[in-house]
C-alpha cells in the first residue's frame, strides 16, 4: 500500500509533458555578479527580481512545474524599488543589497505571505513578527521573493512520506530528473536554487534536510552548529538538533549567507556563544583549503546501494585527494546504526514540547495551538491533508502495556 501511494504521488507530479523553457539571462549568476551588475547599472534590483519572478512562472508554475515555490511575495518588486532608491541615495548596505532569496515555508515572515510548514492547518494566518534570521537578512537588504515548498512539517509527520510533498504545495520535483527524489525536507529550496528561481536560499535541518537536498540538486548546503543561527521563529522539531542554514550554487554565496544569518538572539539561549564563531566567512575562502584536510570514507554505511552512485563518489574521492586532502579509507563507524532509535526517541519528546511552544506564538487567530489540535485537524481534513500517507509521527504520549513508565509511541 505504501509503495503504491508513493508511486501515485510521483506519477501525478510528472503526468504533464513540460513546455520548453526560455533562456534565462541570470542563469548561474552569483551574488557577487549581481552586485557588480547593479553597481555598473546593467540591472536594477527591480529588474533582477522581475526576471526571477518570471522564471518562477515559467519553470515552477508552468514548464516542468517544479512546485518548489509554495508562495510568491506580493511585495517583492516594491521592496526591490525601495532598495534601488536607497542604493542611489546612499549606496548599497553590503554584498546582499538587492539580492533575491527564497526562504523555506517553516520560517516566519511577518508580511503578506503565510508560514505553514506546508500544512493546510496553518493556512490563513500569519506570524506576528519575522524570524530572527529573517530580520537579519532584511537588514542586509535582501529581496525575499517567496517561500519554498517542503516535506510537510519538515518530514516529521509520517515515516511513509515522500520528500518534498506537502498538503499545501504538492510534490516538489528534482529539476535535473523530474521523476527523481529532490530529497530532504528543504527540497523546495534545493530544487528552486538549482533551477535558478533565486540567487540563494534558506533551508532548515534536523537530520539531513539541508545537506541531502543540496546533494540531490547539485548545491552547496551548510548545516551550521546548533546555536550559530537563531531558531526563534522557525517551526521546530528538536531544540537539540534544529538549525537553519544556507543553500546556494557556490561556496562563496553559501559563506556570504551564513555570515549574514549568524549572531546572538536573546530569545534563543543557544546563540549566546555565537560571537566567538560568527564572522565574515567569505574571508576564509581558500582554493587550497583541502591541503592536509583529513576526510574519512565510511564505506559500510554509505556504499553499495548503486554501482553508478559509487562510481561518482569514487571520482569525487580521487578529486579530493588530488586537491591535497588526506583520505582515510575506510573510516567506518561500527556503532553508527545504533544511534538511530535513541535519536528518534529524543526527537519525539522534543517535537511535542517544542511545537506546542511555537504554536502558542501564533496567537488566538491561529486555528491550531497544539499537536493535539493538528492531529484533530488532520483527521477532519484527511481527504485533503492525508491523501497518500498518514501521520504516524504525530502521536501523543501513551502508557505501554504492563509498565508504569510513560514512553513515546515510536513510529516503527
Amino acid at each position: 500500500m505504501y509503495r503504491r501511494a508513493v508511486l501515485a504521488v510521483f506519477l501525478a507530479a510528472i503526468a504533464q509533458r513540460p513546455a520548453p523553457v526560455q533562456p534565462f539571462p541570470l542563469e548561474e549568476a552569483t551574488a557577487a555578479q549581481l552586485q557588480d551588475w547593479m553597481t555598473s547599472g546593467r540591472y536594477t534590483a527591480h529588474q533582477i527580481a522581475e526576471m526571477y519572478l518570471r522564471r518562477i512562472q515559467d519553470v515552477d508554475r508552468a514548464g516542468p512545474a517544479l512546485h518548489a515555490v509554495i508562495e510568491v511575495n506580493p511585495d517583492a518588486l516594491a521592496i526591490a524599488d525601495a532598495l534601488d532608491a536607497e542604493r542611489t541615495a546612499k549606496g548599497p548596505r553590503g554584498p546582499l543589497h538587492g539580492i533575491p532569496v527564497l526562504i523555506k515555508d517553516n520560517i516566519d515572515t511577518a508580511d503578506r505571505m503565510l508560514t505553514t510548514a506546508g500544512s493546510l492547518a496553518l493556512e490563513g494566518t500569519q506570524p506576528s513578527k519575522d524570524a530572527f534570521l529573517v530580520a537579519r537578512l532584511r537588514a542586509e537588504g535582501v529581496v525575499i521573493l517567496g517561500k519554498t515548498n517542503l516535506s510537510e512539517w519538515a518530514n516529521f509527520r509520517s515515516t511513509h512520506s515522500t520528500s518534498g510533498w506537502s498538503g499545501r504545495g504538492g510534490q516538489t520535483k528534482n529539476p535535473y530528473a523530474l521523476d527523481r527524489n529532490p530529497c530532504g525536507s528543504s527540497s523546495g529550496t534545493g530544487a528552486a536554487i538549482a533551477a535558478n528561481l533565486a540567487t540563494i536560499g534558506i533551508g532548515t535541518e534536523t537530520v539531513g534536510s539541508i545537506v541531502c537536498p543540496s546533494g540531490a540538486n547539485g548545491l552547496v548546503g551548510i548545516k551550521p552548529t546548533v546555536g550559530l543561527i537563531s531558531r526563534t521563529g522557525v517551526i521546530p522539531i528538536s531544540h537539540t538538533q534544529d538549525s537553519a542554514g544556507p543553500m546556494a550554487r557556490s561556496v562563496a554565496d553559501a559563506a556570504l549567507l551564513l555570515g549574514a544569518m549568524a549572531g546572538v538572539d536573546r530569545a534563543d539561549a543557544a546563540t549566546k556563544p555565537a560571537p566567538a564563531h560568527a564572522q565574515d566567512y567569505t574571508k576564509a575562502l581558500d582554493a587550497h583549503a583541502l591541503r592536509g584536510a583529513r576526510i574519512g570514507v565510511s564505506r559500510k554505511q554509505y556504499f553499495g546501494y548503486s554501482a553508478a552512485a559509487d562510481g561518482v563518489i569514487e571520482k569525487a574521492i580521487a578529486d579530493l585527494k588530488a586537491a591535497g586532502a588526506v583520505i582515510v579509507d575506510p573510516a567506518d563507524i561500527p556503532t553508527g546504526s545504533k544511534l538511530d532509535r535513541c535519536e528518534n526517541e529524543v526527537l519525539q519528546y522534543e517535537f511535542k514540547s517544542d511545537l506546542d511552544k511555537y504554536l502558542a506564538t501564533r496567537g488566538p487567530a491561529s486555528p491550531v495551538h497544539s499537536l493535539a489540535d493538528l492531529i484533530a485537524f488532520n483527521e477532519r481534513e484527511k481527504a485533503r491533508e492525508m491523501p497518500f500517507f498518514g501521520r504516524n509521527c504525530f502521536c501523543r504520549r501513551r502508557r505501554r502495556a504492563r509498565s508504569p513508565r510513560r514512553r513515546i509511541a515510536l513510529p516503527w
